[in-house]
């Protein structure tokens, strides 16, 4: 088996999850969180859209986890992000966490919204 080395360039990956919280860059943040080329932060959960709009000019697909299971977004919610020029993408939060060190890696434009589990 060949192993590599995963390189973060340009944000730090999900370290890990549990019911409540969120590690990311080995720090602990419970409750919503919003992480990405601009750092990390608490997030206000939907209507909480400030910090995500300032995204726009850097990243093309926000993750959206939607806590334990798959939930629907508001539809303001999406639609207001998506005015902006981002694409979001919902799943369930392990899914998003998953999924985002996997594009992360890759080099990609993106960030990642959690409600916790």
């Amino acid at each position: 088996m060949r192993l590599n080395e995963i390189t973060y360039n340009n944000a730090t990956p999900v370290d890990g999850y549990g019911p409540g919280f969120f590690r990311i860059g080995g720090q602990v943040h419970n409750g919503p969180v919003l992480t990405g080329p601009q750092g990390t932060s608490d997030w206000g959960g939907y209507q909480d859209r400030a910090g995500l709009l300032e995204l726009a000019e850097h990243v093309d697909v926000l993750l959206v986890g939607t806590g334990a299971d798959l939930q629907h977004i508001p539809i303001d919610f999406r639609s207001v992000l998506e005015e902006a020029g981002i694409g979001v993408e919902i799943m369930n939060s392990p899914a998003a966490c998953r999924t985002y060190n996997v594009l992360l890696s890759e080099g990609r434009r993106i960030a990642l919204a959690l409600i916790p589990t």
